[in-house]
C-alpha cells in the first residue's frame, strides 16, 4: 500500500459579503462599558451614545462597525 500526501498552496484573499448580510453598528461607552443596541444604520448607536453622555457626562465612545468577509481562493486575474 502506497500513502501519497498531496500538498496545494494557493494564494488566498478576502471578498466582502455583500449578498447575504448587512453591515452592523454599534456605540461603545469607554467610561463604563456600556453598549448601544446592534443596527443596521448607524445612527441609533450614535443617538444612543449622546443620550448616554447627556445623562452620564461620559464624553469617550468606541464605534464599531462589524462587516463580514470570505476567504478564498485568488485567481490569476486578480
Amino acid at each position: 500500500m502506497t500513502i501519497t500526501k498531496i500538498w496545494r498552496f494557493a494564494d488566498w484573499v478576502l471578498k466582502l459579503e455583500t449578498s447575504h448580510s448587512v453591515p452592523m453598528y454599534e456605540m461603545e461607552c469607554v467610561s463604563c462599558d456600556e453598549t448601544s443596541e446592534v443596527a443596521e444604520e448607524p445612527g441609533g448607536p450614535q443617538d444612543w451614545a449622546l443620550k448616554h453622555a447627556g445623562r452620564t457626562h461620559h464624553k469617550l465612545f468606541r464605534a464599531v462597525h462589524t462587516c463580514f468577509f470570505h476567504a478564498v481562493p485568488k485567481t490569476v486575474r486578480e
